[in-house]
């Protein structure tokens, strides 16, 4: 992944998680740890909008209930915040990936 698609990551993470503010030209581990704290916060305080935000990214259903489940073998909110992060990158990978071309309005 380089520079241009972790921004882009990073900006989704931070749109999503309401970290606009905070998570400016930080690097992968420190945004993971900071994501990890807002999950934790989100657990504690707004479970319902957490667990939709986690539908709305399309993550695992089964990888999600693993993480909040006490066998896991990391916090939950660090599991959760691994799981958010793989997925955005996935997602900014794929978008990259199948790229459209601009149109040229010479076409029409």
């Amino acid at each position: 992944m380089n520079n241009e698609q972790f921004s882009q990551t990073r900006a989704l993470i931070t749109q999503d998680f309401e970290l606009e503010n905070k998570a400016e030209n930080l690097s992968e581990a420190e945004l993971l740890l900071l994501l990890a704290d807002q999950v934790s916060y989100m657990i504690e305080h707004r479970m319902e909008h957490l667990l939709s935000l986690m539908y709305r990214l399309d993550i695992d259903e089964a990888k999600v209930n693993f993480a909040l489940s006490p066998l896991s073998p990391e916090p939950p909110a660090l599991g959760l915040a691994k799981l958010v992060l793989e997925r955005q990158k996935k997602r900014i990978l794929t978008k990259s990936a199948y790229k459209t071309p601009p149109l040229d309005d010479d076409a029409w």
